[in-house]
């Protein structure tokens, strides 16, 4: 396979911390290496795209959708506004919803977790309805918040017309493998109990009665796999999501558009197995700090901080990453916590891939006069100030 160079420097100097609010773009492929319509691949903690063939194509994602319909979810149990044991009942409408389901009973409740169960380990498109009637009151307003969500996200090839991808009376129900990229990096990296369910191979609910198997079959047969979504109807045909986890980098593969089951299956493995024979995640931990001289002020020094980092780099360079420095000699009062006073800079063969700031610790109020005074009365008492 003729794998190109996918990534920028620029992409990489950008990318050594968490706090990457956007994806960010690598160089687009024009060779379609894997054989697929549509596909990209994402390291989950920086964002960073490491490779991507026609990943802004607007396509019918089927029950990919569900993952936004989660991302809300989440959002609500965590936000303390829904919560985990809360009972969810199912109403008529939502019992009515074909594909995939779990049968649900108008009527019928369950609570919040098992509802999430649901619709992530069997693709229940009934449970998935009735998740976002308990939210919003109605599918309609619920879509409404999906569609919402997504703009903020950046998510600017997606329009969302129901919560669980169901496309047969529906048009215009789309989306594109870098959305479905940027919103399950959303939901594994800010709400990461959600693989906990999607890393299930099997389960039961109704006290056993009723089993559940992963639509996702990369969980059993991947190694590292724990999520994500998978989705399929005769207009997405087969789709993915699949998330794995090796040597602490979480990658995102999403495959698009394929004619199969299992050549969407074989196709996420490849894309998989790519990013994890050639990128790795090399990590820092912040290291203690001299305090900074501050001038004038109430305290003669501050304390300094600066946060852990990650950077993706080439399979073999994470060793080579040096760190550089930069700190002025002194900083004069007045001083606000969180100020930045400096940075940390990455290096690898001699080029700057990423820095973090360092700021102060506490902050420093500018000394008055008769503070003053008292330090040189102090001096000429020869006592300790």
């Amino acid at each position: 396979m003729n794998l190109k160079g996918k990534i920028t420097a620029a992409a990489l100097a950008a990318v050594m911390t968490f706090t990457v609010s956007t994806p960010l773009a690598a160089e687009s492929s024009s060779t379609n290496d894997f054989g697929v319509p549509s596909c990209i691949l994402m390291e989950a903690s920086t964002g960073l795209v490491l490779y991507e063939y026609n990943a802004d194509e607007q396509l019918p994602p089927a029950s990919v959708t569900k993952i936004m319909t989660l991302l809300l979810v989440m959002e609500a149990v965590d936000d303390g506004r829904l919560g985990w044991e809360e009972k969810v009942q199912t109403s008529e409408y939502a019992a009515s919803m074909g594909g995939s389901q779990v049968f649900l009973e108008p009527g019928e409740e369950m609570p919040v977790w098992e509802m999430v169960k649901c619709v992530v380990v069997a693709s229940a498109n009934d449970a998935a309805v009735a998740l976002a009637e308990k939210i919003a009151g109605s599918e309609e307003a619920f879509v409404t918040k999906m569609n919402e969500r997504a703009a903020e996200l950046g998510m600017v090839n997606t329009v969302f017309k129901n919560t669980n991808g169901l496309d047969d009376t529906v048009e215009g129900h789309v989306t594109s493998a870098r959305d479905i990229a940027i919103m399950s990096r959303e939901l594994i990296t800010k709400h990461p109990k959600i693989l906990e369910f999607s890393s299930i191979w099997m389960d039961t609910i109704r006290d056993g009665a009723f089993g559940l198997t992963n639509t996702n079959r990369l969980i059993r047969f991947y190694r590292g796999a724990n999520g994500l979504k998978t989705g399929s109807t005769s207009k997405a045909k087969f789709c993915i999501s699949a998330s794995a986890l090796r040597d602490d980098m979480q990658l995102i593969a999403v495959i698009m558009a394929v004619p199969t089951r299992d050549e969407r299956n074989e196709a996420a493995k490849k894309l998989l197995d790519y990013g994890f024979a050639n990128w790795e995640v090399a990590s820092r931990e912040p290291e203690p700090l001299e305090p900074l001289r501050v001038l004038g002020g109430v305290a003669e020094t501050v304390p300094l901080e600066y946060t852990s980092t990650q950077a993706v780099v080439k399979k073999g360079a994470g060793a080579k990453v040096t760190t550089q420095i930069t700190l002025p000699e002194n900083i004069s009062a007045p001083v606000e916590a969180g100020t930045e006073v400096g940075r940390v800079e990455y290096v690898l063969d001699g080029e700057v891939i990423g820095s973090v700031p360092i700021t102060a610790g506490e902050s420093v109020d500018r000394v008055s006069y008769g503070g003053i005074l008292l330090r040189l009365i102090r001096k000429l008492l020869l006592v300790d100030a």
